[in-house]
């Protein structure tokens, strides 16, 4: 009898790829199937779900590690999505995974984020698609404490599947916030971002801009994300690209809509 193929997974980031993140990820996927890697040539933070519609687009195969075929993009962590669906693989993987991300990505930040906008791209193309998020943004930030979560949720998704239309946004507390408590899956916490922006002169007298900000939780229920990665939870929010605001349409719908 022919041994069945080992699942084939793609793995991305926007933390570029020679960020630590990714190699740990990377790392923790050969032991479940044969690992793609395909990730952007620099850091593409808060990229969103931009893709590069006006200038051309680069793939050039890197050294990554044993075993392992990798390719750097210039292009968005998007564009390393569809590169490798359309271009290199001509079909589907069994299992996309995006990270790990240096920074949370708890709540609305989902919608800047380059690391869950892979990971929501892979469920637009019904591929089961994990990103995952470690809550420190420091350059010598440790992933060791992320790679049971890593193991345990791609465990499950490999095993029971996602819904089509739905990725999986995990986010981990940093080592520093102490020994993880387990795992916990729950609902996007409501938050917003009090945004500034600092004005400057360059060298020359010239005037730009720095955006900066700070997140602010909105609430901090026992079933949201917020609330779970601060009390020592790694936290696990099912996500769809379905934005519809269902509560809303039976109240909309019985406005006057006389033209």
């Amino acid at each position: 009898m022919k041994q069945k193929e080992r699942p084939l997974i793609l793995v991305t980031n926007d933390d570029g790829i020679f960020a630590p993140g990714i190699r740990t990820l990377a790392e923790e996927m050969k032991a479940f199937g044969r690992v793609l890697v395909v990730s952007p040539d620099k850091p593409q933070s808060a990229m969103g779900h931009a893709i590069t519609i006006h200038n051309f687009i680069r793939l050039r195969e890197v050294e990554f590690m044993e075993d392992v075929k990798a390719y750097s993009c210039s292009g968005t962590p998007v564009d390393c999505v569809k590169l490798a669906v359309y271009h290199l693989i001509k079909g589907k993987p069994d299992l996309l995974v995006s990270g790990i991300n240096h920074g949370s990505n708890l709540s609305i930040n989902i919608l800047y984020s380059g690391t869950m906008s892979a990971a929501v791209e892979g469920a637009l193309e019904n591929i089961p698609s994990i990103g995952f998020s470690l809550m420190e943004y420091g350059i010598e930030a440790s992933f060791e404490h992320t790679r049971p979560v890593v193991r345990s949720v791609t465990r499950n998704v490999l095993a029971h599947g996602l819904a089509q239309g739905t990725c999986l946004n995990v986010n981990i507390p940093q080592a520093a916030a102490g020994p993880l408590k387990g795992i916990r899956v729950c609902r996007q916490s409501l938050g917003s971002w009090e945004d500034a922006v600092e004005t400057r002169l360059d060298p020359t007298g010239h005037e730009y801009h720095w955006l900066k900000g700070e997140f602010i939780a909105k609430e901090a229920g026992q079933d949201t994300d917020v609330w779970a990665t601060g009390n020592g939870y790694a936290s696990v929010v099912p996500v769809t690209y379905d934005m519809t605001a269902h509560r809303e349409l039976e109240a909309i719908s019985n406005w006057d809509h006389a033209l």
